[in-house]
């Protein structure tokens, strides 16, 4: 896998989720799951960004690590 091949996958990854969520219906409830998912997809894709920029390689092990916690909580919600 190329290094843009993640980047980019995880950004389409995070548009995708973002157009999804606007053709859900309107309601209280929705709107916490469309907050929480909404956050966590598109971190998904920013820290792992973020990571490409590492000073070390602690750095980037540790925001690679945070865009996987971000992935399993778009999961979840």
């Amino acid at each position: 896998m190329k290094e843009n091949d993640m980047r980019d996958r995880l950004f389409r990854f995070a548009v995708n989720v973002l157009r999804m969520l606007g053709e859900l219906k309107d309601g209280k409830e929705i709107e916490v799951i469309r907050y929480q998912l909404s956050k966590a997809a598109t971190s998904t894709s920013a820290n792992y960004e973020e990571s490409q920029a590492a000073v070390s390689k602690a750095d980037f092990t540790n925001k690679v690590g945070i865009s996987l916690k971000e992935m399993r909580e778009s999961n979840y919600w």
